[in-house]
């Protein structure tokens, strides 16, 4: 393995867990079902021309009129509940992508420029950040989603602004590290550009702890938007993720019919723990002191 890449190597050190290997399996299928909902799903739950009222609240295994069994029901509308949750992880997954990206890149942008700038302008910036750190993430999406309004990019707006100071403090903290190696003293007496210093030379030693913080943000973010959908000032109905499939099935718990919140509820536990566990093999792998 000495000859290896360190893609190589870094994939030979990861397969080493079989839990890790599990959850990034379980990812990538949830990712590609998600991303051919629309050829895999027996139903499209959101063309009202093939919605039968008759068949609404139906238990799992239900033969409705369309002809075909309802593997895990239907809901209150009469739609399918098993297309209803591929459509709906596919929200889920491009919400929580998307978010997670924004947050990224002005997290990131945040946390080294501070570092890079130093003086008072670190200060300020640090500072505003730790400010908002205080507070938590669901109370602060909830409110920029409140005032914003319901919408895709008026969402991932709110959660990028609520998850972004993660990335900062993480980001600055290693690009602080970074700043005071004698490699980066040495480029910053050569005549390149500031941007350029940042870019090829600190930013890329700053990746592996961005990784592991992205990873988990986005599982953080998917998990945000379920519960601003859950409480109704997320999404609007067009457009349901497996938040709101849960909270449209809340109703009827106590009524026995537990499939229409349970099994979107499932797919989100699973989803959430499966890229948590990917997240905690990778922290693992880019902190020796963690290693075992």
């Amino acid at each position: 393995m000495k000859d290896a890449s360190p893609a190589a190597r870094f994939w030979a050190e990861f397969r080493e867990s079989r839990t890790a290997v599990i959850a990034l399996a379980v990812v990538v299928l949830m990712i590609g079902i998600a991303l051919l909902a629309p050829l895999v799903a027996p139903q499209d739950p959101y063309d009202l021309a093939n919605l039968s009222l008759s068949d609404a609240r139906r238990p799992p295994g239900f033969v409705g009129e369309g002809g075909y069994t309802h593997w895990l029901g239907t809901d209150a509308q009469g739609r399918d509940l098993l297309s209803a949750i591929l459509y709906g992880l596919r929200i889920s997954l491009q919400m929580g992508l998307v978010a997670g990206a924004f947050a990224f890149v002005l997290g990131v942008s945040l946390g080294i420029g501070a570092a890079y700038a130093g003086g008072r302008r670190e200060a300020f910036i640090m500072r505003v950040i730790d400010l908002q750190l205080a507070f938590p993430a669901i109370l602060l999406a909830l409110v920029l989603s409140a005032s914003l309004g319901q919408g895709k990019m008026q969402l991932i707006v709110a959660l990028a602004a609520a998850q972004y100071a993660y990335f900062a403090r993480t980001a600055h903290g290693a690009a602080s590290a970074e700043r005071g190696k004698d490699y980066v003293e040495a480029v910053l007496s050569t005549p390149l550009p500031g941007w350029r210093v940042v870019l090829r030379h600190i930013f890329p030693n700053c990746l592996p702890p961005l990784i592991v913080v992205a990873t988990v943000q986005v599982a953080n973010a998917i998990a945000l938007e379920a519960t601003l959908s859950f409480l109704g000032v997320g999404l609007p109905v067009t457009e349901p993720s497996l938040g709101m499939l849960i909270a449209n099935g809340f109703q009827y718990m106590l009524s026995g019919r537990y499939w229409i919140s349970i099994y979107p509820g499932i797919a989100l536990i699973v989803l959430i723990v499966a890229i948590n566990l990917v997240g905690d093999r990778i922290r693992d792998q880019v902190n020796p002191r963690l290693k075992r």
